[in-house]
């Protein structure tokens, strides 16, 4: 039987949006798989993730009865059109908020063909779920196949500059009720437009 989600992030039904905040940030710093050298322990730290990044989604949603007031990625406009094959699809996905979609196919893609695309697009999904340290990764991976691709770098330096400037945790602002991602996706949507604008 699946767990509460709130009583996966450890909250109550009634806890408000920060506090919920919080909890799923701590929870995903503790249990970042990089904490982990010993393999054991890491595989046990990435099934926890798994299940505090599902409860905090299926929160975030309202699958529960519980409306924390929209994900605040509407101005997230993910990658740029193009692609061939099926990682046209996958961007059109992407760019329709579509993640479920996206991640599917993602997946479907045999681990010998995983390239630097891939890892990249798969970055873009984790960003419009809120899966910072996820997305980070991934986009370095994709940095690192193909270190001379700019729309690559741009998302994870604009990852690695909002990680940097939350001291490497999930927290918000004392002066701001927005949280950090949300300022990545900002960010990343000035970014798109950028390049668009470029590239034509």
């Amino acid at each position: 039987m699946e767990r509460d989600p709130y009583e996966v992030l450890g909250v109550s039904r009634g806890a408000a949006d920060d506090e919920i905040k919080k909890a799923y940030r701590a929870l995903a710093k503790k249990y970042h798989p990089d904490n982990y050298t010993d393999a054991n322990q890491r595989a046990r730290a990435e099934e926890k993730m798994k299940e505090i990044n599902a409860a905090y989604e299926q929160i975030q949603k309202g699958d529960t009865g519980y409306s924390s007031g929209g994900s605040g990625y509407g101005s997230y406009e993910g990658p740029r059109q193009g692609g061939v094959g099926v990682y046209a699809t996958i961007r059109q996905y992407i760019n329709a908020r579509m993640p479920d979609q996206a991640e599917q196919l993602l997946n479907g893609i045999a681990q010998e063909e995983r390239g630097a695309e891939w890892f990249y697009l798969r970055a873009c999904v984790y960003v419009l779920r809120g899966w910072i340290y996820e997305a980070h990764t991934s986009a370095g991976t994709a940095c690192s196949l193909d270190p001379d691709n700019e729309e690559y770098r741009q998302l994870y330096d604009t990852i690695e500059a909002n990680i940097n400037r939350a001291d490497g945790t999930y927290r918000t602002t004392s002066d701001s009720s927005e949280c950090d991602i949300c300022s990545i996706c900002q960010t990343l949507a000035c970014l798109n437009c950028m390049c668009r604008m470029c590239c034509r």
